[in-house]
């Protein structure tokens, strides 16, 4: 049986590229096809704002060009061409004339991000761990999710994510300095009620393999409110702000969705972990009550999010800190249900504690600022150590309690 704690580090798994080319299908007239491809890579488009290219064309041939840009952009997940390229016409077409003259993608070098990533976050420890997590409790399919527009979603390879990290390493080092070294990936483009059906799975397994973390294994989870209901439509990062009441996730996991998300289908974060001044710390840094949070950071400055305030307030230190490079909460963001679920294994799997016990006086309930439901509350997620459940609750949007706050992290 899996006991789901840390492991020794394994080798990360690789992603093997498609062998075969798939044919692309278009227009019936040649001419009217290279036009099309000619518009697509050319110096006047970018491919992801392709509406005025597909509108400078005859009406017959719209779908046309609607098929072949989707082709191109599934020909560059299948060959190894990064997301990036899509933005850039020359450097889409230099990858294009790589593969057709080599039969296989360029090959990147990522020794120095590899060896950043390595020195300042311990990346491949965490990335080696959480994937084999992942595996073990099935999320996982290959190497890739299910979503839930049925879609796979190839999870972010380690290359990946260290290229990230280094590439945004100069923005990055004030959060470093405070803290935010702790890797989080989550499965974001798959179903919440699967997820959270994996959840339970995976709590009663490691009870029945850790005696000592005792649990309601009759019903691992407690839903209430919104959470009980047959189904929930949960609108993502809303901007109160601006009344914008955010997207539904089959909107998120089109590409044309791609700026709010690094990895479409994944969400990367980098956390505190629980004790933000050693960067080896196992788990996830908890939400401290008020007056008991320690401050971090030695180039800039930063006071701990502590509980107690209403989700408004707490949205509005982030909206404030977007536009101030020099607030110390500059660049964070909150907390989805999926985040906190993964947190939540990810954090029992290394510490061999729940998250977010309300009852142990020093943490707090977590409030998921990145969704609303249709009831226009807060949703959030605790520990219950009278009960010995892991319990999704909700509460009222302005309401402030002492007991529930926000947990922010990086996203890259």
């Amino acid at each position: 049986m899996n006991d789901f704690s840390r492991p020794t580090p394994e080798s990360s798994p690789s992603a093997t590229p498609a062998e075969a080319v798939p044919p692309v299908a278009g227009p019936p007239d040649t001419e009217v096809r290279a036009q099309c491809t000619s518009e697509i890579l050319g110096e006047e488009a970018i491919m992801d704002s392709v509406s005025s290219v597909r509108d400078s064309l005859p009406e017959q041939y719209h779908a046309h060009f609607e098929t072949l840009r989707q082709e191109i952009i599934d020909f560059t997940k299948a060959h190894g061409i990064p997301k990036e390229s899509l933005g850039s016409p020359d450097l889409l077409r230099e990858r294009f004339e790589y593969l057709l003259k080599n039969r296989e993608p360029k090959k990147e070098d990522y020794t120095e991000a590899l060896e950043y990533a390595e020195e300042f976050y311990h990346l491949r420890e965490q990335y080696d761990f959480q994937v084999k997590f992942l595996e073990q409790v099935g999320i996982l399919e290959g190497d890739a999710i299910v979503g839930i527009d049925g879609k796979t979603y190839p999870i972010p390879t380690l290359e990946q994510i260290a290229s990230r990290l280094f590439e945004h390493r100069e923005t990055l080092e004030t959060k470093r300095d405070q803290g935010f070294t702790k890797l989080l990936l989550v499965p974001f483009g798959m179903s919440l009620r699967d997820l959270i059906g994996t959840f339970s799975f995976f709590a009663s397994l490691y009870s029945e393999a850790h005696p000592d973390f005792k649990l309601d294994r009759y019903k691992v989870i407690k839903l209430y409110g919104v959470w009980n209901t047959d189904h929930f439509q949960l609108s993502y990062f809303p901007k109160l702000e601006e009344k914008h009441r955010g997207y539904f996730k089959r909107e998120i996991l089109d590409d044309s969705f791609q700026d709010l998300s690094s990895f479409l289908g994944w969400r990367v974060h980098l956390f505190q972990p629980s004790n933000p001044s050693d960067s080896y710390s196992p788990g996830f840094a908890h939400i401290p009550r008020q007056g008991k949070g320690i401050p971090q950071g030695d180039l800039v400055f930063r006071p701990p999010l502590e509980a107690g305030k209403s989700l408004n307030e707490y949205l509005s230190i982030l909206q404030k800190a977007r536009g101030d490079k020099d607030s110390p909460y500059h660049g964070e963001t909150g907390l989805t249900p999926e985040d906190w679920i993964m947190a939540f294994m990810i954090h029992l799997s290394e510490t061999g504690k729940p998250l977010d016990d309300v009852l142990s006086e020093k943490e707090s309930a977590c409030c998921f600022s990145e969704v609303f439901s249709s009831f226009e509350t807060i949703m959030e997620g605790r520990w219950d150590q009278s009960s010995l459940q892991v319990i999704l609750d909700h509460d009222i949007l302005r309401d402030k309690n002492l007991q529930v706050g926000i947990r922010t992290s990086m996203i890259i």
